[in-house]
C-alpha cells in the first residue's frame, strides 16, 4: 500500500499529530451548548427582573478536560442568572494562557464581537480575573461592557448582603476591585493649573506643578474611604468576639456549617433548628452568618453557624473582606462540610471549600462532610464520595434521609466537659440545674425532699458552681 492509499484508508493505523488536533481546536470558539437562559414564554416576564442584562459568557480553556471547562462555565451561567443576567450563549476558546492583551487574542475578540451582535447581548461576562488593560481592550473590540468573574460575584454579594457588617466587607471588597481600574483622562483634568515659575504670569502661590488630576483625587477618596470602612468592620469585629467569648464562657460547643455556594446548607440548617432561614435556589443566598441554638439526641445544647458559601476561585478582596465572618468556622468545635451530591463534580466543590477552609486556619477543626441532595444525586457518585473521604453521611435536607444519624453523629463528636460531680442542688436552684442539662451531659437525675440529685459531667466553671451542693463524704 502506497503512501497515499494509507492516507485514505480508514482501515489503516492512525497516528495522529496531537498539535495538529490541536491548532484545530484552537481555530473556533467553541460554542457550549445548553448554556441559555432566554425566556421561551413570555409569561415568565413577571418572574424576572425588570431590566435583564443579556449576556453572552466567554472562558479560556488552559487545562483538564473539555468537560471541566464547560462545568466552569455552566457555573458560571447560574452566577450570572443570580445578579438578574440573562444567559444568551457561551464560548470557549483553548489556549495555553490567556492572552495578556484582550483575554482570548485579538482575532477570537472579533469573533466574540460577531456572537455578541448575533445575540444582540449587552454585556460580555469572563470566566476569570481579567486585568485592568484586558477588559479596556476587549471593550473596545467587543463594544459592549465586559465583566469579569470577580466584579460577577462582588455584584451577587452587594445584592444579598442584609446586615451593616456584610455591606461594609462587600463594599471594602469593591473598592479594592475598582482601585487598579479606574480609567483617567489625563492632565487635562487637574485639580491645579499647571504653570512655570514665577516669570510665567501663572496663578501664584500653590497653583505651580502639575496638580492633582481627577483620576488621582479618586483614587485618595477610595483610598480614605477604605480605611473608614476598615476602621467599622474592627469595631464590628470585637462586638462579635464579644458574643463568641460569652459562648465559649458558657461553654456552648459550636458546629459551622460550611460548604459550596447552593449545597443546601441553609435548608440543613433549617431542617436541624426549624431555624425558618431563608432557602433560595442561588448561589448566594446566604451571606450573613446565622447562629441558631439546637439539641443533641443526649440534651446538649449546641450552636449551629450558617456561613457563607465558597465558590472556585474565590476572589481573594472577597477572602480578605469576609475574614472576619468566616472566622465563625475557625472557632468552632466541629465543622459539618457540606457538598451537593447531584453536583457534576462534588469532589472538585470539596477542594475549594478547604483551600478556604484553610486560608482561614480552620484545618485542624474535626470535619463531617454531609453529602447533601441524596434524593436527586446519583447513587454511584455517592458511593465514591464515601470512599473517598473518612468521615461522611449521606442525607437529604429535603426529605430528612440520614438527618437523625447525622445528630448522633454530631453528639460523638462535640467535646466532652472534664468533671464528673454529683450534687443535690436545691430546688431554688431551678436556674443552675437547667445550666448543667444545657450545657454539660446528665448521666442521672433524681427529685428528692431536699432537691434535685444530680450526677453529671460538667465544664470547670460549672463544677465550681455546684460544689457548695456536693453532699459531704462519710
Amino acid at each position: 500500500m502506497d503512501e497515499d492509499a494509507a492516507m485514505t484508508d480508514p482501515q489503516a493505523p492512525q497516528t495522529p499529530d496531537g498539535e495538529q488536533f490541536d491548532r484545530e481546536e484552537r481555530a473556533a470558539l467553541r460554542r457550549v451548548a445548553g448554556l441559555s437562559t432566554e425566556l421561551a414564554d413570555i409569561t415568565e416576564v413577571e418572574y424576572r427582573q425588570l431590566r435583564l442584562e443579556r449576556v453572552v459568557l466567554v472562558g479560556v480553556w488552559t487545562s483538564g478536560t473539555v468537560d471541566d471547562a464547560e462545568n466552569s462555565l455552566a457555573e458560571l451561567a447560574a452566577l450570572a442568572e443570580t445578579a438578574g443576567a440573562l444567559v444568551l450563549d457561551g464560548v470557549i476558546q483553548r489556549r495555553d494562557k490567556p492572552d495578556p492583551a484582550t483575554y482570548i487574542g485579538s482575532g477570537k475578540a472579533q469573533e466574540l464581537r460577531d456572537v455578541v451582535l448575533e445575540t444582540g447581548a449587552d454585556t460580555v461576562v469572563c470566566d476569570g480575573e481579567l486585568s485592568p488593560g484586558q477588559l479596556i481592550h476587549l471593550e473596545d473590540v467587543v463594544k459592549v461592557k465586559v465583566v469579569d468573574r470577580t466584579a460577577l460575584i462582588l455584584d451577587i454579594f452587594a445584592q444579598h448582603a442584609k446586615s451593616r457588617e456584610g455591606k461594609a466587607q462587600v463594599s471594602l471588597a469593591q473598592m479594592q476591585y475598582m482601585l487598579p481600574r479606574l480609567r483617567g483622562w489625563g492632565q487635562s483634568l487637574s485639580r491645579q493649573m499647571g504653570g512655570g515659575g514665577s516669570s510665567s504670569g501663572g496663578g501664584g502661590m500653590a497653583t505651580r506643578g502639575p496638580g492633582e488630576t481627577k483620576i488621582e483625587t479618586d483614587r485618595r477618596r477610595i483610598r480614605e474611604k477604605m480605611a473608614k470602612v476598615r476602621r467599622e468592620i474592627a469595631e464590628m469585629k470585637t462586638g462579635r468576639e464579644i458574643k463568641r467569648r460569652e459562648r465559649r464562657r458558657n461553654r456552648v460547643p459550636s458546629v459551622a456549617i460550611a460548604g459550596y455556594t447552593n449545597a443546601g446548607k441553609s435548608s440543613l440548617l433549617n431542617r436541624l433548628t426549624g431555624a425558618g432561614v431563608l432557602v433560595e435556589n442561588a448561589l448566594f443566598a446566604t451571606l450573613d452568618p446565622t447562629v441558631r441554638r439546637a439539641v443533641t439526641p443526649g440534651g446538649r445544647a449546641f450552636t449551629l453557624t450558617d456561613t457563607v458559601g465558597f465558590v472556585r476561585h474565590l476572589p481573594h478582596h472577597l477572602v480578605e473582606a469576609f475574614r472576619s465572618t468566616m472566622e465563625e468556622v475557625g472557632d468552632a468545635d466541629l465543622i459539618l462540610h457540606v457538598v451537593d451530591g447531584s453536583h457534576p463534580t462534588p469532589e472538585a466543590q470539596l477542594a475549594a471549600v478547604r483551600e478556604v477552609v484553610r486560608d482561614v486556619g480552620a484545618q485542624k477543626v474535626p470535619e463531617i462532610v454531609v453529602v447533601n441532595k441524596a434524593d436527586a444525586a446519583d447513587e454511584l457518585t455517592l458511593q465514591r464520595l464515601l470512599r473517598a473521604e473518612q468521615r461522611a453521611i449521606v442525607v437529604s435536607a429535603r426529605t430528612g434521609q440520614g438527618i437523625e444519624q447525622l445528630m448522633e453523629w454530631i453528639d460523638q463528636e462535640l467535646p466532652r466537659p472534664g468533671h464528673e460531680v454529683e450534687a443535690l442542688v436545691p430546688y431554688t436552684q431551678g436556674a443552675l440545674v437547667s445550666r448543667v442539662h444545657a450545657e454539660g451531659e446528665v448521666h442521672s437525675e433524681e427529685h428528692t425532699e431536699q432537691g434535685t440529685l444530680l450526677k453529671a459531667e460538667v465544664s470547670q466553671e460549672l463544677a465550681a458552681l455546684l460544689e457548695p451542693y456536693v453532699p459531704a463524704r462519710p
